[in-house]
């Protein structure tokens, strides 16, 4: 089976870690179907307290993947380069 990416594996964990949270207080606490966007400001709270604590190992392996596929790309001339080729 192949392997999913690391930014996907962190982007969904991230996504249930705010929809989890979201779905218990709709379901068991009625009083935050009148203030929904105090129930998204909760979720947003719990879910990013669940991704601080449990998510740092997901969070490193995506990080490492972009900086892998940043280094791996050529580098762009810069500013300088450019200018200075121009002016032959």
């Amino acid at each position: 089976m192949k392997k999913l990416p690391p930014l996907l594996v962190y982007t969904v964990l991230r996504l249930l870690a705010f929809l989890v949270p979201l779905a218990i207080m709709w379901l068991f606490f009625p009083i935050f179907r009148e203030y929904w966007w105090l129930m998204a400001l909760f979720a947003a709270l719990i879910g990013m307290s669940i991704s601080l604590l449990f998510l740092r190992a997901p969070l490193s392996d995506a990080s490492r993947s972009i900086h892998e596929r940043r280094s791996a790309r050529p580098a762009a001339p810069s500013d300088e380069d450019v200018e200075d080729g121009t002016q032959g």
